[in-house]
């Protein structure tokens, strides 16, 4: 048995987000039919394509172990079919633009007619405001959440982050909710609108930053690199690598960062390390330093520190250092490229990593389930082919006959 097992989602999901959170869903045990457009499918199955003519892996690293299903939803008995699925479903879920659904007929009030104990999940670019009608992309999540006006160098302009952090943050968010309203139901046999704002998930991913801004109003913020030399403005400022969390730490370069743009490692300062750390890099001087041997004197001189930090570990790997200094309890990792993540064995070994086979593609590699549940083991399938299940759906889930079938397929319907 896995945990979401006899729970059956109607995914009009389509991109990142959305297909992000049943994705999830379906790894647990849900039962996640994807509805899609005859002979089109979602669009990213021919987006970013390394392979002509195949799925792309935008698509099928997004949407394992679902069934797909086409249905023309503009179509009359295409909406009678919707309708019927509905009704057997226990979460619908979508990402479309706003007010996609209500002029297809399926308002929030007409889906609780359909169906009372329906969960109706949404990803949105905004919450309501003056900007709720806005078409909103990663990006653009990251850039109104807050993510970007504090990322970069201090010098430097706005960046984003490399993580989905709009995307498949917000699809994250999403099936929390999903599962908390279906847990809710339990207890009340009623459904209830879900909705994750793009900007309101990454947002709430850069609460220390609202912290800090609150901070700001009382005095600088001596863990950023503006202190004590440089100015504050009025917003929370962007602080380069430097740690969020109270302590000193920056990304220093190892052994052949000359030709390896990864060559580098992130070094917390923490104080209860400090000790071990200094006589490490060959500064056991500053122990007995006044000038260096307490948190408040070495924080005018964080650089200072830092590149006689760096001197130490630019003669050594990065994976060198991280063996010298773990033994020492300083916090300390690595910059993994993508590359070496695929192929480091411990991801493979729980599942972080996955090779799956695809009919048509060949083997590929994704991202697995990060979510470990001792008693409810993931088995990450391929994504499905285009319509791969629609008879199976139409016939085992609606019951209809291979007469009612052939004449839907007929009239263009699926």
């Amino acid at each position: 048995m896995k945990a979401l097992d006899g729970v059956r989602i109607l995914d009009m999901t389509h991109v990142q987000s959305g297909p992000t959170c049943t994705q999830l869903l379906a790894w647990f045990g849900a039962d996640v039919i994807k509805v899609e457009r005859p002979g089109k499918g979602d669009a990213t199955r021919s987006q970013l394509r390394d392979i002509p003519d195949v799925d792309s892996l935008y698509f099928t690293m997004l949407n394992h172990n679902k069934r797909s299903v086409t249905l023309n939803t503009k179509h009359d008995d295409g909406k009678a079919i919707f309708t019927r699925l509905l009704e057997t479903c226990d979460v619908i879920a979508e990402n479309f633009a706003p007010g996609a659904l209500d002029r297809m007929g399926f308002s929030w009030e007409r889906i609780q007619e359909i169906n009372p104990r329906i969960i109706y999940a949404s990803v949105k670019g905004f919450g309501p405001g003056p900007y709720e009608d806005c078409k909103v992309y990663e990006n653009v999540a990251q850039c109104t959440g807050g993510g970007a006006s504090t990322t970069g160098f201090p010098d430097g302009p706005p960046v984003v982050a490399g993580a989905q952090i709009g995307d498949s943050g917000t699809g994250l968010h999403l099936a929390l909710g999903i599962v908390t309203a279906l847990f809710q139901r339990e207890q009340t046999g009623r459904g209830q609108r879900v909705v994750c704002a793009m900007q309101d998930g990454v947002l709430n991913l850069c609460r220390v930053k609202l912290r800090d801004q609150q901070r700001l109003s009382h005095g600088p913020l001596k863990e950023y690199p503006q202190y004590p030399n440089g100015t504050f403005g009025k917003a929370t400022p962007r602080a380069g690598n430097a740690s969020g969390g109270g302590q000193p730490g920056w990304i220093v370069k190892c052994k052949g960062w000359e030709t390896d743009p990864d060559a580098y490692i992130y070094i917390i300062a923490q104080a209860a390390a400090f000790d071990g750390l200094a006589r490490m890099i060959g500064h056991e001087d500053w122990l007995e330093d006044p000038e260096w041997n307490t948190p408040a004197a070495r924080l005018p001189k964080i650089d200072q520190m830092f590149s006689e930090i760096e001197r130490w570990t630019r003669t050594k790997t990065k994976f060198e250092v991280m063996e010298k200094l773990n033994p020492l309890n300083v916090p300390c990792g690595p910059v993994l490229s993508i590359k070496e993540l695929s192929q480091e064995p411990s991801l493979r070994q729980t599942g972080t990593v996955v090779e799956v086979d695809h009919p048509e593609r060949g083997s590929y590699l994704s991202v697995g389930n990060p979510i470990k549940l001792s008693d409810s083991p993931v088995e990450v399938k391929r994504s499905p082919l285009l319509g791969e299940h629609t008879d199976e759906i139409l016939r085992d889930v609606l019951g209809m006959d291979e007469a009612a079938i052939a004449s839907a397929k007929a009239d263009g319907v699926v």
